[in-house]
């Protein structure tokens, strides 16, 4: 049985597909949704709080200010690709729905999604995005960060394979700590990070000396480790809604206590910036595959 919300998402589907078929009429567009055009207006303006054609103007009107603030492309031709006969009707339109004409619109920008009840607006470059049916909550964010951090080492190490020892142990000149850094200390130290709060975690001295021009075996299996480990203790801290607990390394001197969030915190601020010193010197050695190692398209993929 079709519920509303597959019978929405089809209707969305279809109306990315053929956004740009201006000759078809709203009959003939219902039909091809096996619906008479009375019943798709009746339900698709019970699911998304306007009829189909309503719809389909206002998310072509978003795709034509996303047109203007993007391209130099005459008002005249971003109003024919709307779906507008003339100049005149699109400044109407668009008018009333942003408050101003196109034109000034252009010169001055502002928000590019017109209010919705559905929450399906045009999304650029070309298509359309329904709202999410599971919320991401912080919890959710912060534990994708630590799935991306120790996705992301061992992608570094991985490359640090092909590097010669000569280029592993090239000083890097910006430094974030007092210690000289290279490509195979960096490293080390990203995994040992995780290495060192799970030894506090788990109230075991964490042995410094492995960090001493560590081989990029060394790295690969502290890694398989120390990654799934440390990134265990945060789901387990998450899913109990536990980051403002506290717990006691008593590995430092004189011992000292930690929330769970603040150390998760410190282990992604420092890890960055470390992440960042590694890519940066892959690009000097003609390496750019994993780019600057942003998260923001990993954090964005379904789970």
């Amino acid at each position: 049985m079709t519920t509303a919300p597959d019978l929405f998402a089809g209707f969305v589907d279809h109306l990315a597909e053929a956004l740009d078929d201006h000759d078809v009429g709203p009959d003939e567009r219902a039909a091809r949704l096996h619906f008479s055009r009375y019943h798709l207006d009746r339900m698709i303006r019970s699911i998304a709080g306007e009829p189909p054609e309503a719809f389909r103007r206002r998310v072509l009107l978003e795709r034509a200010a996303y047109r203007m603030i993007t391209t130099s492309a005459p008002l005249l031709d971003i109003a024919v690709e709307a779906g507008y006969g003339s100049h005149e009707a699109f400044t109407r339109a668009f008018t009333k729905a942003y408050g101003v004409p196109p034109s000034a619109w252009r010169r001055k920008p502002g928000h590019l999604q017109v209010e919705a009840p559905s929450g399906v607006h045009f999304h650029p470059p070309g298509g359309l995005r329904l709202p999410a049916r599971d919320q991401v909550t912080p919890m959710d964010l912060l534990t994708k960060m630590v799935e991306h951090h120790v996705w992301l080492t061992g992608e570094m190490i991985r490359v640090a394979e092909r590097l010669s020892d000569e280029q592993l142990d090239q000083r890097i000149e910006l430094d974030v700590d007092d210690d000289r850094q290279t490509i195979r200390s960096l490293l080390s130290r990203l995994v040992g990070q995780m290495g060192m709060w799970n030894a506090a975690l788990a109230t075991r001295d964490y042995d410094w000396s492995v960090e001493e021009h560590e081989s990029v075996t060394s790295l690969r299996e502290r890694l398989a480790a120390e990654g799934p480990t440390y990134l265990s203790h945060v789901r387990d801290v998450v899913d109990a809604g536990r980051l403002d607990d506290t717990f006691v390394d008593a590995l430092c001197e004189p011992a000292e206590v930690f929330t769970y969030g603040g150390m998760i915190a410190h282990v992604l601020t420092f890890a960055a910036h470390r992440r960042t010193l590694v890519a940066l010197a892959f690009t000097s050695h003609g390496i750019d595959e994993l780019g600057w190692g942003d998260p923001m398209l990993w954090v964005a993929q379904p789970a």
